[in-house]
């Protein structure tokens, strides 16, 4: 069986009054610039393709106007494509009646929207409990289920309080609680937590990653902010004009940037306290010294090396040996990156 949730195929989007014949001067190569110049449209979306696996985090990131919130609208269909597929579990969402869509909209994808999206005449357990109502589930066990995401969020206590009497990052954690309160596959997250102070959304991060554990949702994650995207996704796609630049974990984006555009993006990381040992250990070398889990990151691992007095380290993962690494290759990584043509990776 297929460990991918959802796959994303030669996608395109062009706005303006015209659009299905642009798409023959987008494949030839034309710019975005030179599509509004020329002709009076707008590229949004440029041959995106990206599966995206179960159960895990994929961040979506791009500067404003990369067309990172264009695409997460095509997944629930908000935006119809000019061409391409969208397939969620072996089906074709743009193939849907309308009928078909909107059960999608409310049993298998939910979304997290930026400026919360609550109704401000309602409370917040009504707020939780609205997608519930929309499915026809009835009003005791809406909720009851509204009052365990309540909790599940850490907001206890304020039930029966109105949006307008919380704070930015509580509102946010109200709208994540009606997501997850449908209990749907797919958790659609559109710069969720741009709008919030930086404490309150490192904060938010930490409650996303940890019911993420318990839960183990497909997350689509849009943001334009690196830090952000590396903390959460398991895999992030780079979009730039439209166009995927970059996919593949944190790791590989980092060590083998595919172009300037990335390593811009990446020259102010700290790699140490990303990059994990696993991503730099060797499989062979003579090395001898402490054992560190291989999802350590440098940064830790540097220190309990150097605390060991050793000169590097062996890996174990589920208490088995996979490799080593020497303080040498743990420095060298973080200090340097470098571009490759790795198969995983996709370059434009």
């Amino acid at each position: 069986m297929s460990d991918i949730k959802v796959s994303i195929n030669s996608l395109y989007k062009i706005f303006g009054s015209d659009a299905a014949s642009m798409i023959g001067l987008v494949k030839e190569g034309m710019s975005k610039s030179d599509l509004l110049e020329q002709h009076g449209h707008v590229l949004g979306l440029d041959n995106v393709n990206i599966d995206v696996k179960k159960q895990q985090i994929q961040v979506i990131m791009g500067l404003s106007g990369s067309g990172k919130s264009t695409l997460i609208r095509h997944i629930n269909r908000l935006i119809e494509p000019t061409s391409g597929s969208i397939i969620v579990d072996g089906d074709d969402i743009l193939s849907m009646s309308p009928a078909e869509l909107r059960d999608f909209r409310r049993s298998k994808a939910s979304m997290v929207f930026q400026k919360f999206g609550l109704l401000p005449h309602r409370k917040v357990i009504d707020n939780v409990a609205y997608g519930l109502s929309i499915q026809g589930i009835n009003k005791e066990e809406a909720l009851a289920r509204s009052n365990k995401w309540i909790e599940s969020v850490g907001l206890t206590g304020f039930e029966n309080h109105y949006p307008s009497q919380l704070s930015g990052g509580m509102q946010q954690r109200v709208g994540l609680a009606r997501a997850l309160a449908t209990d749907a596959d797919i958790l659609l997250m559109d710069e969720a937590f741009s709008a919030l102070d930086p404490l309150i959304r490192s904060d938010m991060q930490d409650v996303l990653l940890s019911l993420q554990e318990q839960l183990h949702k497909t997350i689509i994650f849009i943001t334009h902010d690196l830090d952000e995207a590396l903390k959460l996704g398991d895999d992030i796609a780079i979009l730039r004009d439209g166009a995927v630049i970059q996919s593949g974990t944190a790791e590989k984006i980092i060590l083998h940037p595919a172009d300037d555009y990335v390593t811009d993006f990446i020259k102010d990381i700290n790699k140490a306290r990303v990059l994990k040992v696993s991503s730099v250990m060797a499989k062979d070398a003579a090395i001898k010294g402490p054992e560190i889990q291989d999802n350590v990151i440098i940064e830790d691992a540097l220190q309990t090396v150097s605390q060991s007095g050793s000169n590097g380290a062996i890996i174990v993962k589920n208490g088995k040996k996979v490799g080593t690494v020497s303080l040498t290759d743990m420095i060298m990584a973080i200090a340097r990156s470098t571009k490759n043509t790795d198969s995983d990776t996709v370059y434009r």
